[in-house]
Formats: structure tokens, sequence, C-alpha cells
């Protein structure tokens, strides 16, 4: 299975009071493919998040959301891996929609600390990459 991804390299806000999030479009070749939010978003400390993310397969992926903090790798955020359950960490939740083929990410009030780059990916990329475990929640 080949893997391909696009990065928007932006560089990151650090103004106070500004929470600013990467995000990038990633997919896979043969015949499943994510697609979100492009671009760099920067809303205010408080502010509800909102980072679209749908998808194209022919059956019932897992899908998972990633975040990579500055000065880190990529880490798992949340997942979910039947239709209609909700993943849930640190504030951020996804409910994964079959009808609608979505897994959109969300947070009610984002701080300074969320600012990152969020990546959205079917199967468990992060693992299969690195050749180890997955990350548990």
């Amino acid at each position: 299975n080949q893997k391909h991804y696009l990065v928007n390299t932006l560089k990151m806000n650090t103004s106070p009071g500004l929470v600013t999030v990467m995000l990038l479009i990633f997919g896979w070749t043969h015949g499943e493919s994510v697609t979100q939010t492009e671009g760099q978003v920067t809303i205010s400390e408080g502010s509800f998040l909102t980072i679209n993310c749908t998808y194209s397969s022919n059956g019932y992926p897992n899908l998972f959301w990633y975040v990579q903090y500055p000065g880190e790798g990529p880490q798992l955020l949340l997942k979910a891996v039947k239709a209609n359950e909700k993943g849930s960490e640190k504030g951020f939740e996804a409910t994964y929609k079959k009808e609608t083929t979505s897994f959109h990410l969300e947070k009610t009030s984002v701080q300074e600390s969320d600012s990152a780059v969020y990546y959205c990916a079917l199967h468990d990329t992060v693992a299969e990459t690195a050749g180890g475990a997955e990350h548990k929640l």
C-alpha cells in the first residue's frame, strides 16, 4: 500500500492569545482517501474549533486523528473504529459518521497549547510507518 501526503509549509503563529493549527491532506492511493480542511487556521483562545475531515472508502475503515506538537513526532489523539462511535481525548471529540463519511475534529474551547499540526487518517498509519506499537489512548 503506497501512501502519499501533501504538507502545507506554513509557519506556526506564536502571538499571545491565538491558537494556530496546521492542517494536512493525508490519503491512501488504493481507493481510499481522506480530505480535510486545508492550510493554516488561527483563532482566538477560548473559541470553538472544527477541523473538517471526510473520507472515501468502500468499507468501514478505522479513523484516526493524530496531533504533532512543535518539535515532536506525531502521536495518536483519538480514534473510532465503527459507525457512530465518538472518540474523545484532551477535550477533543470526533464522531464517526458513516452516512456523511465524515470524522470532524472539534474542541469547545481551544488553548494556546493546542497549537499543532493535526492529521486525519484512515487505518493506523503512524504505527505502520514506525513499524511499532500503536499508541493506546
